[in-house]
Formats: C-alpha cells, structure tokens, sequence
C-alpha cells in the first residue's frame, strides 16, 4: 500500500472519461423488493469498494504511531491459531508436551505484545482526540475491545491448571461472591472457564475489533491535529529518504 497519494493523470485530448465504478455503486437508485437488496445499496453507500480497500493512504499514515493498532491486530490473530492449538490439545497438554510448552509460551507472548500495542494505541488516540470527525463510535470500539480482553486474560490465568490458577481463581471467587455475580461466573469451575476464555470472550474481542476496523474504514484514518503541517514534513522526509 502506497502512502504518498498521486494525482491523477490527466486524460488525453479526445479520449472518453473512465468510468467510475465506485460513484454508480454508490449512486444506486432503483427501487429494490427484497431486503437483500436494500441492504446491498446501504452497505455500499455506507462503505464502497474503494473505502474497504483503499490503494493509497494520506502521508502522514507513515508515522510510527499509526503502526500500533496493526500490531495489536496481528498479535491478536497469533492469540487466536495458538489459543486453537491448545484448546483441541486439552487445558493440560501443554504441562507433558516440550511442543504444548512452546505453543504455550507463544500464547502467552503474543497476549503480552497484544496488550502493549493496545495501550499504546489508544493512549495515541487519546492524545490524537482521534474521536474528531465523527469518530466517537470508533473510539467507543476501541475502548470496550481493551475491557473485554482484559476479561479473556483472566480466565486465561484459570486455566493454567497449577497453583497460581488455583490461587487466582479462589481469591477472585471471594470478590465475585462479595458482589453477587459468583452463583453464575463460577471461576472455580475449569470446564465454564474453558468455555468463556475459548469461546465467548474472543468471539467478543474478535467481533468489536472487526466493528472498529469496518469504523475505520468508513470515516478514514484520523489525521493529527495539525494534520497540514505533519503532511508536510512527512512528504518531505519520504522525498529525502529517497534520493
């Protein structure tokens, strides 16, 4: 993906205009009968094909605090394939095996390096008041993301099946009874903790983030607050770079 956007070219004398595909999609009038339809003509006057996947992005995208959320992202899709791995393999595999060991840790690392590019990206954000623009929900997103992980990480904790999982599990049970939600979020019990941190929780995580991404995608990359003149620089930093 292209960061520095290209004008472009101008048509030659004579030629017929190209034609845009992106505006007749989005500029669909006939009159549908069935939902389908309806839903198409919103979905594509909401996010067109050029939207979804753009070629190319504002320069000021080339600075290193846009590379956090993707690196949350990927860290994210690794918690995932590994977080399978162990599941099929049983909560204790990984405690006999030298392989369940390193899927193990490879877990665990890829959950670290998530939570310290999620906290980094949303206290940019912050910063950035990256909900200008019409952005609140997408901040919103993001916000309830980083909760709802935190919830997956600790039942994760449970699992470990030794000493440290028991210990957690019966000085959280205490505070869960205190407040009233033991009786139903049981974290003593392994099999409805194995079913909340590989189940219910990621589909939460992986839902939201998949909302925040298709929010992105829609309003744009949020451009600093002084967008003009961090464009500038970047633009001329990329031309020095390469010559």
């Amino acid at each position: 993906m292209s960061i520095i956007e290209k004008p472009p070219l101008a048509a030659e004398p004579g030629a017929e205009p190209a034609p845009d595909h992106g505006s007749d999609l989005i500029t669909e009038v006939e009159p549908f009968s069935t939902w389908t339809g309806r839903t198409r003509r919103w979905v594509l006057k909401i996010l067109p094909p050029q939207k979804l996947l753009p070629e190319s992005q504002p320069s000021y995208v080339a600075s290193w605090i846009y590379v956090f959320g993707m690196g949350a992202i990927a860290s994210l899709a690794i918690i995932i394939v590994s977080g399978i791995v162990l599941s099929l393999n049983g909560p204790s595999w990984w405690h006999i095996s030298s392989l369940g060991h390193f899927v193990n840790s490879t877990h665990l690392w890829s959950v670290e390096f998530f939570f310290l590019f999620l906290v980094v990206h949303l206290w940019g954000k912050f910063w950035m008041a990256a909900w200008r623009g019409g952005r609140v929900l997408t901040w919103i997103t993001g916000v309830v993301s980083f909760a709802v992980s935190i919830g997956a990480a600790f039942t994760g904790y449970l699992l470990q099946t030794n000493f440290e999982s028991q210990w957690v599990s019966f000085e959280a049970k205490d505070a869960l009874n205190a407040a009233g939600i033991g009786a139903w979020f049981n974290v003593a019990n392994l099999g409805q903790m194995f079913t909340w941190h590989v189940v219910l929780l990621p589909l939460g995580v992986a839902a939201i983030v998949a909302l925040h991404v298709i929010l992105v995608r829609m309003h744009g990359v949020v451009s600093p607050i002084d967008a003009a003149e961090t464009d500038a620089q970047v633009a001329i930093g990329t031309r020095e770079v390469s010559k």
